[in-house]
This record gives structure tokens, sequence and C-alpha cells, in this order.
């Protein structure tokens, strides 16, 4: 099988496993962990209070999700570079 038609398929894959849960579930709220646990903390204990505030609250949903997804991106790309620095030496790379 060539190249571009093992690609071709990986994206469409990749697109469908993003696509389906959205149009399955199109009522669904799609939240985070850190809420659901937040709210067992205060079902078990209402008298809680956490020990650290945030420092920087952002505006909307929308912006934390996009510093997680960035974050996300960034710590991602140390590993996989590492990886890859790590594998190209062992292969001996070419010094120029």
């Amino acid at each position: 099988m060539k190249l571009w038609v093992k690609n071709t398929i990986l994206i469409v894959m990749v697109i469908l496993l993003a696509a389906i849960p959205l149009w399955v579930c199109r009522d669904a709220e799609f939240g985070g962990a850190d809420g659901e646990a937040e709210n067992i903390i205060y079902e078990l204990k209402p008298d809680y209070e956490p020990i650290f505030e945030p420092i920087l609250e952002p505006a909307s949903g929308e912006i934390e999700s996009l510093l997680f997804a960035l974050q996300a991106a960034i710590g991602s790309g140390v590993v996989f570079y590492g990886i890859g620095y790590m594998v190209g030496r062992k292969n001996g790379v070419e010094k120029v």
C-alpha cells in the first residue's frame, strides 16, 4: 500500500474518532475530571476549604481549554523532541 493512502486512512480515522462522540452524544456535557472531583469533595465534606486559590482565573471555559491544550502540545513537543534526538543519536546521524 502506498504511503499517501496509509496517511489518508489514518487522517480520516482521527477525524472520525474526534467527530463520532460529538455526533452520537449531542446533548452530553464533556466536562473535565477536576470539576467532578471538586463536586464529590464538597458532597462528602461541605465545609471543605481549598488550601490554594488560583493565581490567575481564566476568563472562560474556552480559554481554560485553550491553555490546557497549549500545555499538552508543548509537553508532547518536548517529549517527542527528546525521543527523536535519542533515536537520531543512536542511529548515528551524519554530522555536517
